[in-house]
C-alpha cells in the first residue's frame, strides 16, 4: 500500500486531510439532499475515492438517472481503476473523514450514519481551480447516485472493491 509520504508533492497537496474532509462532506451533503436521511460511511468514503480519480471523475454521467450497472458496462476501465487505486485512496480519505468528525463538520450517529452539520457547507460548490470544484461536484453527485443501485455491498462488488 502506498503511504502518504510516497505521493508526489502535488498529490500530497491535493490529498491533504482538510480537502478530503471537504470531499467526503460533499458526498454526505449530496446524499442528505437527495434522500433526506443520513449517509452511510461507506458511501461517503467510496464517493470521495471515486471523485479523487481523474479517469473515474471524467467518465461519470451527467445525470443520476443513468444506472450504475449500465454505466460500468460502458466504462469498463472504472472497475480496473477502482480495484487498483481504491485501497491507497481510502487510506488518504480516512484522515479527512476523521478531521470532518473532529471539527464537527460531520457527525456520526449510533447507527453509523453520517450527518452534515447545519451550515457547515455552502450549497454552491466552488474551488480555487476547476479541478478542485470538479472533485467536489463529482463527490456530491456520487453521494446521490451510488445508493440508487441498491445496497452498499452491491455497489462495492460492482466496482470491484471491498470494504
Amino acid at each position: 500500500m502506498t503511504g502518504f509520504a510516497d505521493f508526489s508533492r502535488e498529490e500530497r497537496a491535493l490529498y491533504n486531510p482538510a480537502f478530503t474532509a471537504l470531499v467526503t462532506s460533499r458526498a454526505v451533503q449530496g446524499h442528505q439532499a437527495h434522500y433526506d436521511r443520513p449517509c452511510p460511511i461507506a458511501v461517503a468514503v467510496l464517493a470521495a475515492v471515486m471523485a479523487l480519480q481523474p479517469s473515474v471523475r471524467q467518465a461519470l454521467p451527467r445525470t443520476t438517472s443513468n444506472g450504475l450497472t449500465r454505466w460500468l458496462e460502458e466504462n469498463k476501465h472504472v472497475k480496473t481503476t477502482m480495484s487498483q487505486n481504491a485501497p491507497a485512496l481510502a487510506a488518504v480519505v480516512r484522515p479527512g473523514l476523521l478531521l470532518a468528525l473532529q471539527t464537527q463538520m460531520l457527525s456520526c450517529g449510533s447507527d453509523g450514519q453520517l450527518r452534515l452539520s447545519p451550515g457547515a457547507l455552502r450549497k454552491v460548490i466552488t474551488g480555487r481551480t476547476e479541478e478542485l470544484a470538479a472533485i467536489q461536484k463529482a463527490s456530491h453527485m456520487l453521494g446521490r447516485w451510488l445508493p440508487s443501485t441498491g445496497s452498499v455491498s452491491t455497489v462495492m462488488t460492482l466496482l470491484g472493491v471491498r470494504p
